[in-house]
């Protein structure tokens, strides 16, 4: 195993020099037969591309790459490029990351989850769905990984308690060490040491001979099968719940972001979309798709009996359910009482959330009508509420101190050090937002936008409602091999373009887009959450292909039919916006010189 893992070390790492240098030098026909800037500018997209899926530099290195490419290619001046990675919508993901720490270092969202799971009660089809709500709620304010790591100690935990230390057999040990080397070489990430539980060694109470009957033979293969079917739908719907619930806020994830700031490059007027409205949209999106998918999962791992569902429990089941709730209770109780620092950072993390949704959300005047239009925007609310977090004190702070000059004069701990937000906040996100921003900047001012709508004639006829469906299949498909981040940089500005050619609302293509790139339920190497599930060693890959094919459907259709509803009158979907008809015009304007220029080099490649 050993030299089978220094095999796939060394293929991999010439893999990544052949990408590297091979890349550049592959892609030398787009940039030499179209001098244009928009051929020079399709040349760094494409290398971009390449280098995100696959992985042969860190993303976010792979998006620095506009910041040396486009001045030295003259497709953008670097003071245009570089403003992109710090524009308002970097500033309003980094408060929900610096909100998240916050949450994270006091404890507070173990404490939720615990308490959602006292209250769903302890059956195993309650206990999944207890885990989607408690993981899709994190999710939507925490990142998709870090809820998923912070959830499957506890199913941990509980499953130990309901089945004792569950056993693997002697082949899936076998995938697992196999399979364990290409998970790291291929940046997978990997399960904290508490969280591999299913690797234990046989327990050797069980292994006693005893004469049972055939009938108790098969009621015990019966018994260990539902087993291992409960084990499997618990792992698996810790990472599809995350997926789910980071389309729920704007904040959630990063492609939602990254659709906010390339709608603010493209169609600078468009101000429809903004934290209160997408989440009016997309909170019962998320909640519907949630159900379903819990009922999927519930039915397919035996969570939910249809044929046998009035059968009396056996004694064991009641036994193991019982012994279930006492360690979450118990869990719940090592948390102590509830402090002080907790009670505040669920007060701010209110506060945050009522703010953004409140600051304007189109229904009714928000709180930012109250100052001068186009000063106030989501990040300025961010900020603001994270700043706090800084100087608040942890304890309570007392009247006396103020008026006993004999009180010693100690420091007091704030709820969130710049220490602690510094180890915790994922500042390489902050860095693979800026580049999408700047890519898109690239293609709106090199004319590669215009030039890429110009051949999407042969689209025009399609049905929106058909193209919404179809942009969703292939970009789901595509983001199960790609990053979520990569896969979204690179199809908004066609979804863009497409959107003017149809007379279509741009966020009626725009939209399914970017959350399609979040329902990647079929591989381990679609997301982390679905890494780290699998890289636990009881998942095959056959049991998430299985799983997920029905789960990206119903995401597929959910999402359809939420654009073609609700989100109409959400986000005006039902007109051409006068905002994407000036682009239009633009666009015309420019279109007739850009073909002049890049058709005839065009033909040649």
């Amino acid at each position: 195993m050993a030299a089978l893992g220094a095999l796939v070390k060394k293929a991999w790492s010439v893999r990544r020099a052949l990408v590297l240098l091979g890349a550049p030098l592959a892609l030398l026909p787009v940039l030499l037969s179209l001098p244009a800037k928009e051929g020079r500018c399709l040349y760094v997209i494409l290398l971009m591309a390449l280098y995100w899926c696959t992985e042969a530099l860190p993303l976010a290195v792979t998006a620095l790459l506009p910041i040396v490419l486009f001045p030295f290619l003259g497709i953008l001046p670097s003071n245009k490029v570089c403003p992109q990675y710090f524009l308002d919508t970097n500033f309003l993901f980094l408060s929900g990351l610096i909100m998240a720490s916050a949450i994270e270092e006091w404890n507070l969202h173990r404490r939720i989850a615990l308490r959602v799971l006292m209250c769903v009660g302890v059956q195993p089809a309650r206990l999944i769905l207890g885990m989607m709500l408690t993981t899709s709620f994190l999710s939507m304010w925490l990142s998709n990984t870090a809820s998923t790591a912070m959830m499957l100690p506890i199913a941990n935990a509980i499953l130990k308690s309901l089945f004792g230390e569950k056993d693997t057999s002697k082949d899936m040990s076998r995938e697992n060490e196999e399979t364990q080397a290409p998970l790291q070489q291929n940046k997978l990430y990997t399960v904290p040491t508490e969280m591999q539980f299913l690797a234990s060694t046989e327990d050797k109470d069980l292994a006693e001979e005893k004469e049972i009957t055939s009938d108790a033979l098969s009621d015990l293969k019966k018994e260990e099968e539902y087993k291992t079917n409960i084990w499997k739908g618990f792992l698996i719907s810790i990472p599809y719940a995350a997926s789910i619930g980071g389309t729920a806020t704007l904040t959630g994830t990063a492609p939602n972001l990254i659709l906010l700031g390339q709608l603010k490059s493209y169609f600078p007027e468009c101000d429809v979309v903004n934290f209160g409205s997408w989440f009016m949209f997309a909170f019962p999106l998320m909640l519907i798709f949630l159900l379903m998918g819990w009922l999927w999962i519930s039915i397919l791992y035996g969570g939910i009996n249809l044929r046998g569902w009035r059968a009396k429990k056996s004694n064991l089941r009641v036994d193991a359910e019982a012994r279930a709730r006492e360690v979450i209770k118990e869990d719940y109780q090592k948390l102590g009482p509830t402090k002080f620092a907790e009670q505040a950072i669920f007060f701010f993390f209110c506060m945050f959330a009522v703010m953004l949704f409140s600051r304007d959300p189109k229904f009714i005047p928000g709180w930012a009508s109250l100052f001068a239009p186009g000063f106030i925007s989501d990040a300025v609310t961010g900020i603001t509420i994270v700043i706090i977090l800084f100087f608040f004190p942890s304890q309570k702070p007392s009247l006396r101190w103020w008026f006993d000059f004999k009180a010693p004069n100690t420091e007091t701990q704030p709820l969130l050090t710049w220490r602690k937000a510094q180890e915790t906040v994922p500042w390489n996100i902050i860095l693979l937002l800026g580049g999408g921003f700047a890519m898109a900047k690239g293609c709106e001012e090199s004319g590669l936008s215009v030039w890429i709508g110009g051949r999407l004639h042969p689209l025009e006829g399609v049905p929106p409602p058909v193209a919404v469906i179809l942009i969703t299949i292939v970009i789901a498909l595509f983001t199960e091999f790609a990053s979520n981040t990569a896969t979204i940089i690179i199809f908004l500005p066609v979804l863009a373009e497409l959107a003017i050619r149809l007379k279509v609302n741009p966020l009626y293509l725009m939209i399914p887009g970017t959350i399609g790139c979040s329902y990647a339920f079929m591989l381990p190497v679609s997301t982390p959450p679905n890494s780290i599930a699998f890289s636990s060693g009881h998942l095959m890959v056959k049991d998430m292909a299985r799983t997920g094919l029905l789960m990206n459907l119903m995401g597929v259709l959910l999402l359809s039919l939420a654009m073609n509803t609700w989100a109409k009158s959400i986000f005006q979907l039902g007109t051409f916006p006068a905002w994407a008809n000036i682009h239009a015009e633009n666009a015309t304007s420019l279109l007739p010189a850009v073909e002049n220029v890049t058709l005839s080099a065009l033909n040649k490649i």
